[in-house]
């Protein structure tokens, strides 16, 4: 049974639409558990479940009926994240190609490194292990949600930002490194008093990012 089962898709749907959770897959935002799920003619939708007891939609695509005056089977069957953009297998029409664009919900940062994860094929039903490669993106998509949940205050959002930006600015100097490693340590004293365990894991993770970033 997905995630999905549990979860009650906001828009209503009228009695000519089929409507059901059907076959999804992960978004790999770091820092956060997001699905993108396919609903038939419900569309597909994207939705945030990192409080996995108060999961929320975060966007969505509703196409509407196919037949205002009678149920015709049709609608996405399928939603898939596939290296930086979601296919939905539309049984009526063909392929819906979607791509996520920046909301109050959704930085472009958060999108930008999600789409850092890159895969030969993709088969849902292998569960596969996403991996973030070190890149300052990855850290800027953390500083994104630290902000957005107040989990650290503006002047050390501001510093990090600033930080982050030198460093990509010189591609990743001796100097600019140094400074992310200062920067590290503090960051693992926060994680350790943080007053949620999905912000501790971003401060944590972010940290051992800043310490060895690539280019």
């Amino acid at each position: 049974m997905t995630f999905a089962s549990y979860y009650k898709l906001p828009a209503a749907q009228s009695d000519t639409e089929n409507c059901v959770a059907h076959n999804g897959s992960l978004i790999p935002v770091p820092g956060r558990d997001i699905e993108v799920q396919a609903w038939y003619q419900g569309g597909v939708s994207v939705m945030d479940f990192t409080d996995a007891a108060h999961p929320f939609e975060i966007a969505y695509f509703d196409r509407g009926p196919i037949d205002s005056k009678m149920l015709v089977l049709g609608g996405d069957w399928s939603a898939y994240w596939y290296n930086g953009d979601i296919y939905g297998s539309e049984i009526a029409r063909g392929l819906d190609v979607f791509e996520l664009t920046p909301s109050k919900f959704l930085t472009q940062n958060e999108i930008d490194a999600a789409k850092t994860v890159r895969v030969s094929e993709l088969n849902v039903q292998d569960q596969q292990k996403i991996e973030w490669p070190a890149q300052l993106v990855v850290a800027k998509a953390y500083v994104d949600q630290l902000e957005r949940s107040q989990a650290l205050p503006a002047k050390q959002i501001a510093d990090l930002r600033a930080a982050i930006h030198g460093a990509e600015s010189s591609h990743i100097s001796q100097s600019s490194v140094g400074k992310l490693k200062r920067m590290a340590s503090f960051l693992e004293k926060s994680a350790a008093t943080a007053k949620s365990p999905a912000d501790s894991k971003r401060l944590q993770a972010l940290a051992d990012l800043l310490k060895n970033p690539s280019a």
